[in-house]
């Protein structure tokens, strides 16, 4: 694959940088990850952490996986990180919680494993490939099996590329006379997908600090403003869904939930990138200052049961 550079660790190939154009980088992928599956881990083994999950203690390490799409990846930002082992200067969340970390006295490793276009599971990603849709992994297939095996803190931002799946596939007549339902049966399957995809986690890594991130009600943001009403609907109903019956339902000593739902900041314009979709370096920014919030403290506040945020369209 012109353009790529390749890292070996363990017998495995890995990614290091991708410098042609986002869509060759994102064809790249698509063919590499046809033999991922085969590759179990990066870098050594070992055995993760096994006691409860803490804050980590001040001027401590911190071993930090993040799972996610393009949004770990910082797509839209000034610095985007797209495959990158390393990038100390990106713009996207995780960069920039890594350095607030960092800037707080902690020594933070840090594994990126966002994949742009990525879904939670192989479900949502061959739903997307019936209703021609662009999506090269998923996280439970691509991503789950490369966590660090050591990971103190791990990341997951799952549920608006799902949602865009959802509702292209009710736009080309999937649910039939029952789009609610055929909504809240892909909403109980992406819960389904976190479970396996925690569980998973967990028996690699042990028993890691989990941040999620719920997801905000598509319906509000800009690259729907001017949708029709059937859409933004249906977006909202989905991501409501995924918010309060699944992302919300996690929280525990051992989970953060980030409450991006019921932030008002996931509402502003001017907090994403032209494309309206993916968040701009000022987005990032905030997303980022909850991450670490959600890392160091010991009472960040749990997601709210309802807000403006779950009824912004009728």
């Amino acid at each position: 694959m012109k353009g790529v550079e390749y890292m070996l660790a363990s017998g495995c190939t890995i990614f290091r940088r991708l410098r042609n154009s986002p869509i060759s980088r994102i064809g790249a992928l698509a063919a590499a990850l046809l033999v991922a599956p085969a590759c179990d881990k990066l870098g050594g083994g070992g055995t993760g952490p096994t006691g409860p999950s803490a804050p980590p203690a001040a001027g401590s390490t911190i071993n930090y996986t993040a799972v996610g799409a393009s949004d770990a990846n910082g797509v839209g930002s000034s610095a985007e990180c797209l495959f990158l082992t390393d990038c100390p200067n990106g713009m996207g969340y995780v960069p920039v919680a890594v350095r607030a970390l960092k800037a707080q006295g902690f020594t933070v490793t840090n594994l990126n494993l966002g994949i742009p276009t990525a879904v939670i599971g192989r479900d949502f990603q061959n739903l997307g490939a019936q209703y021609g849709r662009l999506i090269v992994g998923n996280f439970i297939d691509h991503e789950m099996s490369f966590v660090q095996t050591n990971a103190t803190v791990v990341t997951i931002f799952a549920g608006v590329n799902e949602i865009n799946t959802i509702t292209s596939a009710l736009g080309a007549g999937a649910g039939g006379s029952d789009p609610n339902g055929y909504i809240d049966a892909q909403v109980r399957a992406f819960g389904a997908d976190y479970t396996t995809l925690l569980a998973g986690i967990r028996t690699r890594a042990g028993s890691p600090r989990f941040v999620i991130l719920n997801v905000p009600n598509a319906a509000g943001l800009p690259f729907l403003a001017g949708a029709a009403l059937l859409q933004r609907q249906a977006a909202q109903r989905a991501a409501v869904g995924m918010s309060k019956t699944v992302v919300n339902a996690l929280a525990s000593s051992s989970v953060t939930v980030v409450d991006l739902m019921c932030d008002a900041r996931s509402y502003v314009a001017s907090n994403y990138s032209a494309d309206g979709l993916h968040p701009n370096d000022a987005g990032y920014a905030f997303i980022a200052s909850e991450v670490v919030k959600a890392i160091t403290s010991s009472s960040y506040p749990a997601p709210q049961s309802s807000c403006s945020g779950m009824t912004i369209v009728p």
